[in-house]
């Protein structure tokens, strides 16, 4: 993952509903309504962008750009099923940073 890429993920984060958002996503069936039954059967974990925009309480704009940035930064992943949007974590994304992020501060506490 370059520089770029890990600073990209840690902006998206620094935001408190972006974070929030990422939580949520972790147990979709606890947080939000449940979604369509076909949703959940072609993008299991999915959840559309009205559901996250009410429980975070902004518009929709606003969370509509939160996602896409997310998105961006390889935290989300998105389907559109009709006319929604559905978005859910990226565990492989997720993950991949996690792993670099802590051999890059493991490696920098090595040197001290």
């Amino acid at each position: 993952m370059a520089q770029d890429d890990k600073l990209a993920v840690l902006k998206a984060l620094s935001n408190e509903t972006r974070l929030n958002i990422l939580c949520w996503l972790r147990e979709p069936e606890k947080q939000f309504n449940p979604q369509p039954a076909e949703v959940q059967t072609a993008f299991p974990g999915g959840v559309c962008v009205g559901s996250i925009q009410e429980k975070a309480g902004l518009t929709q704009s606003v969370i509509s750009s939160y996602l896409a940035s997310m998105q961006k930064a390889g935290l989300l992943e998105s389907r559109r099923c009709g006319q929604w949007t559905y978005y859910r974590r990226n565990e492989q994304g997720i993950a991949s940073f996690l792993n670099e992020l802590s051999a890059q501060m493991q490696a920098k506490t090595d040197s001290l």
